[in-house]
């Protein structure tokens, strides 16, 4: 990778958005003096650029910061979106090293498998399980990861269908490597960088499916902190505080442009067409 491909707009419009959200996630506390969960009736609806009070961001109906709360939503959507990403990914990356690996009858099994989670609507199990099990952040990220591992094991079991025949994993089943061997050695690292391109959009996904549970009422439990949350608080108020969803709106925004940028960035370093020589 050259130096010459940071300097894309791809990747600097997408890496300032993200280190933007990922510097209000790590040091939006010392921007504000307030808590999020802090009332003060008082206070309720201040608008925004309020230097006196230290409401910079303006106040909810209930007087808590919007500022305070955007850093907690920020941290919450960081969170979950990066653990869906790790478990999704480990999942659909050995899924489909093993299934375009074996092939067969195996590789039959799990594509079933595959095709079963596949056939439910994303959003709808995700709000059935949320509903049954309760609002939790462990049900939160299971219900987000059920299917989000299905792109990653697609996409390497197609990979791995043609790396099983190549020169040097054939060399190594001579020598007597077994299957974890060549698994570990051989077709896993030549498939995480499509899997890493794959991360990026499923954490943007993520976001955004956090978000959409918690507008419902089906994210994490209320005292937390959302941008989902904050928006479905703001949408009765939304002709006369319209900095209540404006700004966790921005917020959700911001971070799904910054990752789809990045994520179509790193699609074009990694694309083999770019490494031929064609007229």
């Amino acid at each position: 990778m050259s130096p010459q491909a940071f300097l894309k707009p791809k990747f600097v419009v997408g890496a300032t958005c993200l280190s933007l959200v990922v510097f209000l996630a790590a040091f939006g506390n010392f921007l504000t003096p307030h808590d999020a969960n802090d009332q003060s009736l008082m206070n309720s609806l201040q608008p925004p650029f309020d230097w006196t009070e230290g409401y910079y961001l303006g106040t909810d109906q209930l007087g808590r910061d919007i500022l305070a709360r955007m850093v907690s939503g920020a941290r919450v959507s960081l969170a979950i979106a990066g653990s869906v990403v790790a478990i999704s990914g480990f999942i659909g990356v050995l899924v489909g090293a093993l299934s375009g690996y074996w092939g067969g009858w195996r590789d039959m099994l799990l594509q079933k498998i595959v095709e079963t989670f596949w056939a439910f609507p994303p959003i709808l199990l995700a709000i059935a399980i949320v509903a049954l099990f309760g609002q939790t952040l462990t049900n939160l990220i299971l219900a987000l990861t059920l299917q989000r591992w299905i792109p990653y094991a697609r996409l390497c079991r197609a990979q791995a269908l043609t790396l099983r025949s190549r020169e040097f994993v054939s060399a190594s089943k001579i020598m007597g490597g077994g299957t974890l061997w060549i698994l570990r050695r051989h077709i896993i690292p030549n498939l995480l960088a499509s899997a890493v391109v794959i991360a990026t959009f499923s954490m943007a996904t993520a976001i955004i499916a956090e978000a959409s549970l918690s507008f419902l009422g089906l994210g994490v439990p209320p005292e937390t902190p959302t941008w989902g949350g904050m928006l479905a608080d703001g949408r009765s108020y939304i002709t006369r505080a319209w900095w209540l969803a404006v700004f966790p709106g921005l917020g959700i925004f911001i971070t799904v442009l910054g990752l789809n940028y990045l994520g179509d960035w790193l699609r074009d370093q990694f694309d083999p067409k770019d490494d031929l020589n064609l007229v």
